[in-house]
């Protein structure tokens, strides 16, 4: 039987191998318009795997692995047609045109691929179920929660930049009120669901896996998501009276709490 640690090397070998092969084709083209699609069509895949080299066959592991798609298609989805309309991403304005920094970008995707998957690869290769518990409802509920959050969210900053009347301007109706990320949110409260409900048949070095919600929270609130765009709004309506009283009024991630 394989063991554990030798699926999440298999896994692991998956996500980069992936991740490098496309990093030669994105520098060659000097192009980052499928790097998005790349990270998410890689959680979907290696979800795939897992549930079939792990013969998830229970309840629990077909549900987790449901969530992870569903979550993956959607943003994946969501980023392509973004970038495909602007026909640029700015986070890569320095990047692309520098195939060793470029590879760095495409290392750090296959870092974040596995360490939030890692939950759901452990609990799909788990060959003995548990019955359903609280654990488990309420990390399904933190899971709707949080991707109500973020799509909702998307939909109303893609609605309000759609339309030319707001050029300019920023948002702040919606979820925009109640947070100044509020897709952040959902994004982070949904992998804090998924690894409650796989770690209720954990044991062990396993509960280790709650790297994933806390890699995606550092990464959002501390790298490479809220600092680079409070940056930027700072830089764009730092003077404008109005918002600086959104930024007064409104948390920057938790709405009502911080």
């Amino acid at each position: 039987m394989v063991t554990m640690g030798n699926a999440l090397i298999k896994y692991a070998a998956v996500d980069f191998g992936i991740q490098w092969l496309l990093w030669a084709v994105a520098s060659l083209l000097k192009t980052e318009k499928f790097y998005d699609l790349a990270g998410s069509s890689t959680f979907v895949l290696l979800t795939y795997l897992s549930q079939q080299w792990g013969k998830a066959d229970f309840f629990r592991q077909k549900v987790q692995s449901g969530m992870v798609m569903t979550w993956a298609c959607r943003l994946g989805l969501y980023l392509f047609l973004r970038v495909m309309k602007e026909q640029t991403d700015r986070r890569f304005n320095k990047v692309r045109d520098n195939p060793g920094l470029f590879f760095i970008y495409w290392t750090v995707q296959g870092v974040w691929v596995f360490l939030t998957l890692l939950p759901t690869l452990i609990l799909n290769n788990k060959k003995q179920d548990k019955p359903l518990c609280s654990r488990d409802y309420l990390g399904w509920t933190l899971w709707a929660v949080g991707f109500l959050f973020e799509v909702i969210a998307d939909y109303q900053k893609s609605n309000f930049r759609n339309n030319p009347a707001n050029k300019g301007k920023f948002i702040q109706h919606g979820l925009w009120s109640l947070s100044r990320h509020p897709n952040y949110f959902g994004e982070i409260l949904l992998w804090v669901g998924l690894y409650l409900s796989a770690s209720s048949v954990m044991s062990g070095m396993e509960y280790a896996s709650v790297v994933s919600p806390v890699f995606v929270a550092v990464l959002l609130t501390k790298v490479s998501g809220i600092p680079i765009l409070e940056k930027s709004a700072m830089r764009r309506w730092g003077s404008d009276p109005g918002y600086q009283a959104y930024t007064k009024n409104t948390p920057v991630l938790i709405p009502s709490l911080w």
